[in-house]
């Protein structure tokens, strides 16, 4: 029989999640919507499926491109305020961008500071971000 998964060491309590989600609206929800005069995303949802295969993407695309992917960065932006952007101009999104490191051949070299650097893992600009999740608004989802 197989070993139950780990569990994460960044869990959180429902308590804190809820009062980091009151945080938000109060704080970037409200002060879009007195600027954009309509109600700014809260939540950003992506289904299990696109997650699993976006994360085999980037360890295949990033395999083959020379890096050992070992995360996702998750940024917030913003849509730009045009009409090609329809409903979600001007609100905010969360997009997901690959890191990991270049794999490096087993040649000898020196140990430096620019080569331990380079060792960070770091955005991999070579592969696509993703985006385009379903938004939380309006009503807004509360945590």
């Amino acid at each position: 029989m197989k070993n139950p998964p780990a569990k994460p060491s960044q869990l959180i309590t429902k308590e804190f999640a809820k009062q980091l989600n009151v945080n938000y609206n109060n704080k970037r929800a409200s002060l879009t919507a007195k600027k954009a005069q309509k109600e700014d995303a809260n939540a950003i949802w992506y289904s299990l499926e696109e997650l699993e295969n976006y994360i085999h993407y980037i360890k295949t695309n990033g395999a083959k491109d020379g890096y050992n992917v070992d995360g996702i960065r998750f940024y917030f932006g913003v849509y730009p305020d045009d009409e090609k952007h329809g409903e979600k101009a001007g609100l905010t999104t969360l997009f997901l961008v690959p890191t990991g490191k270049k794999i490096e051949n087993n040649t000898a070299k020196i140990q430096s500071f620019a080569s331990t650097q380079q060792a960070l893992s770091s955005d991999i600009q070579s592969l696509e971000p993703m985006n385009y999740g379903n938004i939380g608004r309006p009503p807004s989802l509360i945590y």
